[in-house]
């Protein structure tokens, strides 16, 4: 097969470039999208987005929000119409709609990749093939088959729906034998397949996203620490507190991934570090992600940005860390006493040496939760960030 048959069965163009001053279409309007459209609106691009809550988070700095339903194809259909290119921002994007946007626009994305994560099996699946470890799992069918193999994985292990799981929706730790049935007839409710995932015992949470365009150009950020309370992420700490010949290494395999993956835009992979120093890939996220807001400050180009380069095409910004950061999520719960923690001029010299940088999403309701924005804290070192989050009484357990 030669290079111009194979780019044929590619939604991408590898020498197409989609300038600043194109109208980019997304497909979602949540906080990710605004910060998308934040970052082009910067490098003159101009922004469309689809999503059916009105006045959403994108939509208030879009050039123009259609508000309909994600399998709403007339809506879909204009966006395609008014849009140069078209991008997403989350996974769970309808397979009819993302078909025709296809058709009648260019999603240099594609399909594919959202395919295969949209489904936990699909995933590790295409992770072992790009040559990369995950954690030893089994698809279970049934109450007997799913005994079987927390037998022979040993407990604790994790159980999870193949789709629709998030923020620790959707899974199951279980810690005996004797919670077997009662798990697999929870999670059948959810009518997809069944995953059990061996626990893995590690020592740290690690992430890194890497970007990759349509020229093959592929670059990735320096990994980030993650600390999650309640399956929702709390805190990441760059530079991930791991040996650098570890930190090194966790690129490479998303750099790894991207390729095999033949990804364009991003990929956030997920690891977990054993205290053996062994990596594991847990999740894929092909999108920009939580635990890359800390580049919006603290790396030459955020994350934002080089997602926007890759999907136009353009050369990939230098990623590189400029000062050590830990960005902390803001829940609905933190949102009154954060505002009121800022306005308080203690807290600009609370610590000397740390820079708050507060980002809020624009979202109308402060659910407890519901993330409604996040903090990057720029210090020297991470304990320092740590101290002004402790001074704040902003997360404080209640």
């Amino acid at each position: 097969m030669t290079m111009n048959e194979a780019n044929k069965n590619r939604p991408y163009d590898p020498l197409k470039v989609t300038p600043p001053g194109s109208v980019i279409g997304v497909l979602g309007g949540g906080q990710l999208g605004r910060m998308l459209a934040l970052a082009g609106k910067a490098m003159g691009y101009r922004f469309v987005t689809l999503d059916p809550t009105p006045d959403a988070p994108c939509g208030q700095v879009a050039d123009r929000q259609i508000v309909a339903a994600y399998d709403d194809a007339a809506a879909a259909r204009t966006l395609a119409e008014e849009a140069d290119v078209i991008t997403y921002e989350f996974e769970n994007v309808d397979a009819g709609v993302t078909e025709l946007l296809m058709r009648e626009s260019y999603v240099p994305q594609g399909s594919e990749l959202l395919y295969t994560t949209q489904h936990r099996l699909r995933e590790k699946r295409a992770i072992e093939a790009a040559g990369v470890k995950v954690a030893p799992y089994a698809e279970v069918a049934s109450a007997a088959e799913l005994r079987e193999a927390v037998e022979r994985f040993g407990t604790p292990c994790v159980l999870k729906t193949a789709t629709g799981g998030y923020d620790g929706k959707g899974q199951w730790v279980i810690r005996s034998l004797d919670e077997v049935e009662e798990a697999f007839e929870t999670l059948s409710r959810a009518k997809t397949e069944l995953v059990l995932e061996q626990f893995i015992r590690f020592e740290r949470e690690i992430s890194v996203i890497a970007a990759r365009s349509p020229r093959g150009e592929v670059k990735a950020f320096p990994p980030a620490e993650n600390i999650h309370v309640n399956n929702i992420l709390h805190l990441s700490i760059v530079p991930a507190r791991a040996p650098e010949g570890v930190l090194k290494r966790a690129e490479e395999m998303a750099l790894q991934i991207a390729e095999k993956l033949d990804v364009i835009g991003l990929i956030a992979v997920e690891m977990f570090l054993t205290s053996d120093g062994e990596l594991f890939v847990n999740e894929l996220a092909p999108r920009p992600h939580n635990s890359g807001h800390y580049t919006m400050e603290a790396c030459r180009t955020s994350q934002f940005e080089q997602h926007l380069r890759a999907v136009c095409n353009l050369p990939l910004g230098d990623p590189s860390l400029l000062v050590p950061v830990v960005m902390v999520n803001v829940l609905g719960e933190h949102v009154a006493p954060l505002l009121e923690w800022i306005q308080n001029p203690e807290s600009q010299s609370a610590v000397p040496g740390v820079t708050a940088k507060l980002h809020l999403y624009g979202k109308e309701e402060a659910k407890a939760g519901r993330k409604m924005g996040h903090v990057n804290l720029l210090a020297d070192r991470a304990e320092n960030a740590f101290r002004w989050i402790e001074l704040s009484g902003v997360w404080e357990s209640k």
